[in-house]
């Protein structure tokens, strides 16, 4: 990375030797800056009129020199450096002032959203002399909830201020704190980030829900950031002050992903992650991920690849130029495909892989729906929010043992079984993956197979936990899905589940309102009104 870095335009072939020559220096590592370097950039800086920073790693080599302007310096990309979950770049930034300030706003920015070692000021006289350095650097959590420690002022003199016994010292409380929220090893740790111009009750709602469906992925999450903003930063989705606390938050509780309450373009996402060096997904990508864990069967499997392929391919671009170099077979001609030109057309090439697997999977589909219709069964579909109990009452209807837990998207393969009415009428009831508020299109397209599935049902068993604060909410994502999917003139009836979790009076009202049939379904005895309205509607079929 040994560079000179910024504005070298109008700049003598003398000033630029004499930059270069601070890369072959070497600053003892409890330094934060020699004497000596101190005074010669400071009477550089007073020559040229110009700020100039140090890039210095903890071995004390100055891997970059800076040339800023008369206001400021910009930081260049310090991709060649990588900080770890819980731990500080490993590099510091000594820079002057010339207009005798202290540390600025910007400088502590740049400290936290950098996640430097140290950001420190040399002050410079007229004389081109420096007066005091100003330094600070990162805290861990505290009772005063600050996040930098702006040093004393230091005397050009007196700089050996056990530098790297801080930084360690530092990073060491840093994974202290850090694991304190990591109780379940191997866990993904993360932050949660709701950023919405809706009122903040419904935003309350979607981020609760965003917790559920990490717990389900299996992700321990350690914070939570909501911003309610009039109008969205279309470039960083978070405002700057929140980018800063999400910087600090996720250093200071060793986070490894941010996942987003929201849909991210490639370039948000680009721009996040050249600011915040973690792993950022939004919702769309954590529900993809649930999905790939559940697929059991092979056609559930290529569903969710399919999905997440087509998620992937617009998001295909390169983050740095170490992934830029050419590929050319042997005897090939010209520089050959980029990278990521390859990594396209293979995930094109699988995408059209897949399509022709799925249409041989609807064609196997529309057999076995032929072959019912022969037998004449009627088809029960069971539908709903996620986690509403579904499989719970496919298995109670049916005496079966389809896989459940509270959880979000436990099932996702379909499962169908035979139920038997009293007057020795036989049905087919099939379990659907659950719904959600704002289902990905790529699922919605990927799932087509199953949901065909529903095109073909005699009658749709709408499931509701009405235990969940949010169920009215719940019952119109549904409603809307169906709507999507061109199903509303299937006979519908809403089963309202968890009758336990209610009073009776509370319960007479949501059956009066939502025209429901009120059940719990593990208990079979709350069932039978419920079995006996499917078969009135199955006889007059």
């Amino acid at each position: 990375m040994k560079r000179l870095y910024g504005n070298l335009k109008g700049l003598k072939a003398s000033y630029a030797h004499s930059l270069k020559r601070y890369l072959r220096l070497n600053v003892p590592p409890e330094f934060l800056v020699t004497p000596e370097i101190a005074q010669d950039i400071s009477r550089l800086s007073s020559e040229l009129r110009r700020q100039i920073g140090l890039l210095i790693d903890r071995r004390g080599n100055i891997v970059c020199v800076i040339i800023g302007d008369y206001k400021g310096i910009v930081i260049p990309d310090t991709d060649e450096f990588r900080s770890a979950p819980g731990r500080l770049l490993g590099l510091r930034c000594i820079h002057t002032h010339l207009n005798n300030e202290a540390l600025t706003m910007d400088d502590l920015n740049d400290l936290v959203l950098l996640k430097l070692d140290m950001m420190a000021a040399i002050t410079v006289s007229d004389k081109g002399l420096p007066l005091e350095i100003h330094a600070a650097y990162i805290l861990p959590e505290n009772s005063e909830k600050k996040p930098c420690q702006i040093m004393p002022p230091l005397k050009p003199g007196n700089l050996d201020i056990g530098c790297l016994s801080i930084i360690r010292s530092l990073e060491t409380e840093f994974s202290r704190t850090a694991s304190l929220y990591d109780a379940d090893s191997g866990k993904e740790r993360a932050i949660l980030i709701s950023v919405t111009t809706a009122p903040k009750s419904s935003a309350s709602e979607s981020l609760m829900e965003l917790e559920a469906l990490a717990d389900s992925c299996g992700i321990n999450v350690v914070g939570k950031l909501f911003q309610q903003q009039k109008k969205i930063n279309p470039k960083f989705i978070l405002g700057a002050g929140k980018l800063q606390e999400l910087t600090l938050m996720a250093l200071q509780k060793g986070v490894t992903l941010i996942i987003f309450n929201r849909n991210l373009n490639p370039s948000q996402i680009r721009s996040i992650t050249d600011r915040i060096d973690l792993k950022i997904i939004d919702r769309t990508q954590l529900i993809l991920d649930i999905f790939a864990q559940r697929a059991q069967t092979m056609e559930g499997k290529l569903q969710v690849e399919l999905a997440q392929l087509k998620y992937l391919l617009p998001r295909l671009v390169l983050k740095n130029t170490a992934m830029s170099r050419l590929t050319g077979g042997i005897g090939g001609r010209g520089p050959g495909e980029t990278k990521l030109e390859i990594n396209r057309r293979r995930a094109r090439d699988r995408i059209s892989s897949l399509n022709k697997a799925i249409k041989k999977i609807k064609k196997q589909r529309k057999l076995q729906r032929a072959r019912r219709e022969k037998k004449r069964l009627p088809v029960i579909s069971i539908i709903g929010y996620t986690n509403a109990g579904k499989s719970t009452l496919l298995n109670t209807l049916t005496d079966s043992i389809v896989k459940t837990q509270n959880r979000l998207f436990e099932t996702l393969d379909p499962s169908s079984r035979r139920l038997r009415f009293p007057e020795d009428m036989e049905v087919i009831i099939t379990d659907t993956v659950g719904f959600i508020k704002d289902l990905p299109e790529d699922l919605m397209s990927a799932f087509s197979a199953t949901l065909e599935e529903l095109e073909n049902a005699d009658l749709l068993l709408h499931v509701i936990d009405i235990s969940n604060p949010f169920f009215n909410d719940q019952i119109k994502s549904v409603e809307t899905i169906l709507a999507r999917l061109n199903l509303t003139k299937i006979p519908a009836i809403r089963v309202l589940n968890k009758q336990d979790m209610l009073d009776a009076e509370t319960g007479k009202i949501y059956v009066d309102k939502l025209k429901g049939i009120l059940i719990s379904a593990r208990d079979k005895s709350t069932l039978m009104p419920l079995i006996k309205k499917m078969h009135s509607i199955i006889l007059l079929k």
